[in-house]
């Protein structure tokens, strides 16, 4: 990690980023509904045919989960975030299909400090996962904690 990584007071609002290319896999959706969330059209693909999605799904928070992965991999481990306070706002607006390939957006929409802890604010941060032709899939404002520079 470098030291030019940003603190609170560095982030700015309106900061976006993009990245992710998430290959989602019929093998991966059936292992995590049959895990976490095994409900039919997450896990068995003539009963997902059979519902309204028409075909196998991902489960929402599967969806979270490959989102959560791409955020990690390509930005919050290489800042200065100390977690997250929370998820606001949280939408699945289309199901995730197997074979689709995932991204995500990010848009710095709000930041305050966090409450009575010195040191740290809570930075606003709207999430948006497209698949490969641009169609949202989900949605949320995640609530990150980040360090200031001047406690």
């Amino acid at each position: 990690m470098s030291d030019d990584r940003p603190y609170f007071e560095d982030i700015d609002i309106g900061e976006t980023r993009s990245f992710g290319d998430y290959h989602v896999t019929e093998a991966e959706v059936l292992e995590f509904a049959e895990q976490y969330d095994p409900q039919p059209f997450h896990t068995d693909e003539e009963a997902a045919r059979e519902s309204m999605f028409g075909g196998l799904v991902a489960s929402g928070w599967h969806t979270a989960a490959m989102t959560m992965r791409m955020l990690v991999d390509n930005y919050l481990n290489e800042s200065r975030a100390l977690g997250a306070v929370g998820v606001d706002e949280l939408r699945w607006s289309q199901p995730v299909r197997p074979d689709e390939t995932l991204s995500v957006e990010t848009e710095v929409v709000d930041k305050e400090p966090w409450g009575d802890a010195q040191g740290m604010g809570v930075v606003h941060s709207r999430a948006r996962t497209t698949n490969q032709e641009d169609t949202t899939k989900m949605t949320f404002v995640g609530l990150l904690l980040f360090p200031m520079a001047d406690p």
